[in-house]
């Protein structure tokens, strides 16, 4: 599903007045690379590692020069990832930590997979940025739990209650933004158009990937916009 909006997200904020104008574009939806969360839990022992470098090689050797992944919890290993690739691989979880600094965030709320809980590495890329990284207690990552699995990747809908309750604990938590750390979470924002506390880890990648290519960004917050014409590897 994320996967779809990405590239959904991509052409609709590239500046284009022709279709000359759009980023090339490969798209992989590889749906039988193994969970992410499931491998990291323990839950299950099938390595998603090895298929996504070599999902990642074959999309160079297609042409790809540069690889946006639009998996947060994927980025468990970014640097067995990167060494493996061919070509640059943006760093979806650094970015969005970046520009939620950026933004003048000191307290970021963070929604995520269990898998990107237990792998730390949104926490990891806080201590990074020098700003506060406020995860979810067990019960609210349980409840993300079931909203990305039982309803989003189901194509079920979101109880709009639910995912405020998780939201309203990190905000008593002292997120001053919240992160949609989950690129399914991304969805939510498509449909319900949260409020601007919310920093979407998707456009951030799909900002920064058009600028990166160079094109220009158009239709996304200004703030983002700005971030974006400032990001190099």
């Amino acid at each position: 599903m994320s996967s779809a909006y990405f590239y959904e997200m991509i052409t609709a904020h590239t500046r284009a007045e022709r279709d000359q104008d759009h980023i090339d574009i490969i798209l992989s939806s590889r749906a039988s690379t193994p969970d992410r969360t499931a491998f990291i839990t323990g839950a299950s022992t099938e390595d998603p590692l090895p298929v996504m470098i070599g999902e990642i090689c074959r999309l160079a050797g297609a042409g790809a020069d540069i690889i946006a992944l639009p998996c947060n919890t994927a980025h468990f290993n970014y640097h067995a990832i990167s060494k493996a690739s061919p070509v640059p691989v943006i760093n979806i979880i650094k970015l969005t930590v970046e520009y939620a600094k950026f933004t003048g965030a000191k307290r970021v709320g963070v929604m995520s997979t269990e898998g990107s809980f237990i792998s730390g590495v949104f926490a990891a890329a806080c201590r990074e940025a020098g700003i506060d990284c406020i995860e979810c207690l067990p019960d609210g990552r349980a409840a993300l739990t079931d909203i990305i699995y039982n309803s989003i990747k189901r194509s079920k809908k979101v109880d709009p209650a639910a995912f405020e309750r998780v939201a309203d604990q990190l905000a008593g938590l002292g997120a001053d933004r919240i992160i949609l750390g989950c690129t399914e979470l991304s969805l939510i924002k498509k449909e319900f158009c949260l409020s601007d506390i919310y920093i979407d880890s998707l456009e951030v990648l799909a900002a920064c990937a058009i600028e990166v290519c160079g094109s220009s960004t158009t239709g996304f917050p200004a703030p983002l916009e700005k971030f974006a014409k400032l990001y190099r590897f």
